[in-house]
């Protein structure tokens, strides 16, 4: 009989591994955050001697989702700034406000952010914003995964008045949670209109310098392409790609207006890019050619971006937008099948994220994992486990998440803050936000 310290046991659970396999009755055995075991619950509890045991009988245990692309603090400006375009958006609304910002603003709307992915089973994100270090805070605080990553401009923000200063706070983070456990850093330059060749090549020297991944927006729109052609002489991947950034570990937000030739670079370079769909669609931004994407061999991940330009972060909806968008633009139901949208949400995006551990539930995986109600009524009956994750679940099913073989959310329990003083705070903001978009 060997020890650990966690077995669970569920009605079913989705590996993610390399079969893709399905566990009826099954369990998993978790031991120091990672899964020691994963079978039969008959044969794991004849195994394993647990320190606690979960019986999650009539639920569905899946890996938990990543959200690759996200600015968790932009919860407080959700609904500030609807039916905009992108630039518009930007600087009428987004930019004022975030000139105003302090750390605790940031911190605050970071923790909702953070709630509302665990809440619907995200275990893991990547996050770019000003006042990194607040939002680590709160990712720390929440036991979320997060890949971080001061946003670096051309022009001051309210957290960095130089390029330079952002760079120095990535150093410094990436000197601060080095060995963590859950927390990393990545260099992000926000995009290629909000900076300089100056600046994408010292961000190409601190990520090689440090080691860190380096992640940004690129080709959102066609406007951006625009803009980059006239003030570079070269299309955004062109652009990037001369400077070298692509030849750093590399992942990319968007990725909308690209050519054939384009996305067989990004494959070349081992690019990962991370999909949007809720933003594109509500910012008009246009869509990605994803389904082309993936012929082609490039991994293709799953991201939120930020409330502000969603409104919801909740990477079942992405899953289940993404398959239903690229069955209308290719004009084929079986172009975006609910099994490769699972696979964007889960291994993509640990790939996206650099790590590993994370995507699949397997022996010696990390222990991250969500356990679904699948008595709920959308939920029934379950013939395909795959299809219903896609395209029948909201998130709202979520009962519980766990991240390193912790349970940080259970039955409407937040385990590590408190939720009703966090919503109060919350609320208090209201005034503050209008007038700092001009709305009162």
């Amino acid at each position: 009989m060997h020890h650990c310290q966690t077995l669970l046991q569920a009605a079913r659970i989705v590996t993610q591994d390399a079969q893709r396999r399905v566990l009826s009755n099954a369990a998993l055995a978790i031991d120091q955050g990672i899964i020691v075991d994963i079978g039969p619950s008959a044969e794991l509890s004849s195994r394993w001697q647990a320190d606690s045991c979960l019986h999650l009988e009539d639920r569905l245990v899946l890996p938990g989702l990543v959200n690759a692309h996200t600015h968790a603090a932009m919860t407080i400006l959700r609904g500030l700034a609807d039916d905009m375009p992108l630039m518009d958006w930007l600087q009428q609304r987004i930019f004022p406000v975030e000139q105003r910002l302090t750390p605790r603003l940031v911190r605050l709307g970071s923790l909702l952010g953070f709630a509302e992915m665990l809440r619907t089973g995200i275990t893991a994100c990547t996050d770019m914003y000003i006042f990194e270090n607040a939002v680590l805070e709160a990712a720390d605080q929440a036991g979320i995964r997060c890949l971080a990553g001061e946003g670096v401009f051309a022009f001051p923000s309210a957290a960095c008045a130089q390029p330079s200063a952002a760079l120095t706070v990535t150093r410094e983070l990436a000197a601060q949670y080095q060995g963590h456990e859950r927390l990393r850093v990545a260099v992000m330059p926000h995009s290629v209109y909000t900076t300089t060749p100056e600046i994408l090549a010292a961000c190409r020297d601190l990520a090689q310098e440090l080691n860190l991944p380096l992640h940004m927006h690129l080709s959102e729109t066609q406007e951006e392409t625009r803009l980059c052609q006239e003030a570079h002489g070269r299309r955004p991947v062109d652009y990037c790609h001369n400077l070298g950034l692509l030849d750093l570990p590399c992942s990319l937000a968007h990725v909308v207006d690209v050519n054939s030739a384009e996305v067989a670079t990004l494959r070349q370079h081992g690019v990962v890019v991370v999909h949007n769909p809720s933003s594109n669609m509500k910012l008009a931004s246009g869509t990605a050619p994803v389904t082309e994407m993936l012929e082609q061999g490039l991994t293709v991940a799953l991201g939120t971006d930020g409330a502000a330009s969603n409104n919801r972060l909740s990477v079942f909806t992405e899953m289940r937008r993404a398959a239903l968008l690229h069955k209308l633009r290719t004009a084929n139901p079986v172009s975006m099948p609910a099994q490769a949208a699972l696979d964007m949400a889960t291994l993509a995006g640990a790939a996206a994220l650099g790590d590993a551990r994370l995507g699949s539930l397997e022996k010696g995986k990390a222990a991250d994992c969500v356990a679904l109600d699948i008595s709920e009524p959308n939920m029934l009956p379950l013939h395909n486990e795959a299809s219903q994750l896609v395209y029948a679940a909201t998130g709202m099913e979520t009962r519980l998440t766990m991240v390193g073989g912790e349970i940080v959310y259970q039955d409407g329990r937040f385990t590590r803050f408190d939720y009703p003083a966090l919503c109060a705070e919350i609320c208090d903001l209201r005034a503050f936000l209008w007038r700092a978009a001009g709305l009162a």
